[in-house]
């Protein structure tokens, strides 16, 4: 009876651990890894959104910036209208589409990167269609100013970035309204997902003006396309201020009026967040900015800022320059952009194991040129770091298997007189010196450095389309043939085997039936996960088998008895 209330309490305990450690997820902007809720479909966004995106001119406020933010107006209706027109242009990394209604940016094409349910097409970030919208856009508030909503004339010039080239620039220019004009450029360079977008602001009018210019991304409520049911990763917006760090904020909080966000800073910067890949406007260390968050239609939201110019007089101009990443999470390169960027890759409270891991990973990719063979070296290295914990827990089961028969015996002599048992167990312990407790807890002490490696595996891009062996094509999907699944529900069965066997027989069927409880998982999970986590039971065993053979306990298997 007492080993079958400690079983419990065990897998009580079990089980509370990882509630909690989801809780502490959710409370980052995570939902639960292992189980989480079927989301509510949300409606599909409108196509027509980014016109109706904000700060609009039906708009009172900027919601969730500072109080008394002024409204963005309609363009005059006495301006002279330019023609409306799209411009594409494309980098060696970006095929980018510009609308000339205020200069935004309405598609960005990722050349280098296929979309997850079509590996035949490019990835599309930024997009405005009748399934997605997700847009960047800028523009000037204070006054009957140009907006996003603000036709520009569009200047001409290259289209396309040519061999020996290493930057392209797109010039947009707003007709005269409330006596400013906006001159917007966006010059993208070579290889870079970050994008410069010069703001001009020209005082054509008889009296000084001091406009605001915000800089906004507006993305409708939706997961992105693809993702697995069977673990989850946050999309949403963050910010990001030296004086709170990193915030992740649910759509749900912005739509419930919930946002807890930093409002004004003098650094840090915006972003939308999702799986591998992400967008953030970026403005100089030490410009002062507001930061506001607000819901706008029945399904789109807004991260922005709020940048006050210096007073600018008549006949004068004022530019600030500002940037645009939009690209993926690829750490190393997110580190050199702006302080803090990096941290769109959530690895969430275990970060600080996650960065040296992946930084680990990364220089084991540079010697081997291959992610699938980077996660077998990383966690071979792990096991030789964990070489004498483990080796204290396995000669711990060992000794806990050399006097399993003694157990087993005194079990059955004294089945009847449950309290002698018990005593008579503790006896055996102290004698043969055995700790039952000896195996766990040196690999209790492991489990977070393998969940931050599972962080890792899971929020790198790198592991999108990298190929391992053979079969196995993009170490971030499942495998097509579920043999790494497979062989990881063998390897999981083989090393419970090797365990010497509970006396109580409710906690031997239990140690076999949570490893097959756990592997269903695995057959849904990404090819990189599988493969790091076969390679830590394969490593185990060996190390395993190794000890129990040199302390003279022959390997055996303990089959189970289900009876």
């Amino acid at each position: 009876m007492n080993d079958i209330r400690r079983t419990i309490l065990w897998v009580i305990f079990g089980f509370s651990i990882v509630l909690l450690w989801d809780k502490w997820q959710v409370h980052n902007g995570n939902k639960a890894t292992f189980f989480p809720a079927p989301a509510t479909a949300p409606a599909p966004a409108p196509a027509v959104a980014a016109s109706a995106a904000v700060p609009g001119a039906a708009v009172p406020a900027v919601a969730g910036g500072p109080a008394g933010a002024a409204a963005v107006p309609a363009p005059q209706a006495g301006a002279a209208p330019a023609k409306r027109e799209r411009v594409e242009v494309s980098t060696d990394v970006l095929r980018l589409v510009f609308d000339s209604e205020g200069g935004s940016l309405v598609q960005a094409e990722l050349l280098q990167h296929s979309d997850l349910t079509d590996k035949a097409r490019n990835f599309v970030l930024f997009d405005e269609s009748a399934q997605r919208v997700y847009l960047a856009q800028t523009g000037l508030i204070g006054g009957d100013f140009p907006t996003h909503k603000t036709v520009m004339a569009v200047a001409p010039g290259a289209r396309e970035l040519k061999d020996g080239e290493n930057e392209l620039s797109v010039r947009f220019e707003s007709p005269d309204l409330g006596g400013v004009k906006l001159v917007k450029t966006w010059t993208a360079k070579r290889g870079a997902y970050d994008i410069a977008v010069r703001h001009e602001v020209v005082n054509t009018g008889t009296a000084p003006v001091s406009p605001k210019l915000y800089l906004q991304l507006v993305r409708d409520g939706n997961k992105p396309a693809g993702e697995s049911s069977f673990y989850s990763t946050f999309t949403g917006p963050a910010v990001f201020t030296q004086e709170k760090k990193y915030q992740k904020v649910e759509f749900k909080d912005i739509a419930d009026n919930k946002a807890d966000f930093v409002k004004e800073s003098d650094s840090g910067y915006v972003a939308m967040v999702q799986h591998y890949f992400a967008s953030a406007w970026l403005l100089p260390e030490g410009a002062k900015r507001e930061i506001f968050m607000r819901k706008v239609d029945a399904n789109l939201y807004s991260v922005g800022m709020l940048s006050t110019l210096e007073p600018i007089a008549p006949g004068a101009s004022k530019a600030l320059e500002a940037r645009l990443f939009a690209g993926p999470q690829i750490e190393t390169m997110l580190e050199k952009l702006s302080p803090g960027l990096e941290l769109v890759k959530d690895y969430g409270m275990l970060h600080i194991l996650s960065k040296p891991l992946y930084w680990l990973l990364d220089q084991l990719h540079k010697l081997l040129g291959n992610w699938g063979w980077s996660i077998v070296g990383l966690v071979l290295l792990l096991k030789i770091a964990f070489y004498w914990l483990n080796a204290k827990a396995y000669a711990s089961m060992a000794k806990m298997k050399a006097i399993n028969p003694k157990i087993m015996e005194m079990r059955e002599r004294l089945k009847d007189k449950p309290q002698q048992m018990q005593q008579e167990m503790m006896r055996i312990y102290r004698e043969e010196k055995v700790n039952p407790m000896g195996g766990c807890f040196p690999i209790m002490i492991q489990i977070p450095v393998f969940i931050a490696l599972y962080w890792v595996l899971l929020s790198s891009v790198e592991m999108r389309n990298a190929p391992w062996v053979g079969w196995v094509h993009d170490l971030s999907a499942p495998d097509p043939f579920f043999i790494l699944p497979l062989l990881m529900t063998l390897s999981s069965l083989l090393q419970t085997a090797l365990n010497p066997a509970p006396p109580d027989p409710m906690q031997a069927k239990m140690m076999w039936i949570m490893p097959l409880m756990f592997s269903v998982m695995f057959f849904f999970f990404p090819a990189g996960l599988v493969l790091y986590w076969l390679t830590n039971n394969i490593l185990s065993i060996a190390q395993q088998w190794i000890i129990n053979t040199r302390m003279g306990v022959p390997p055996q298997f303990n089959l189970p008895k289900f009876r």
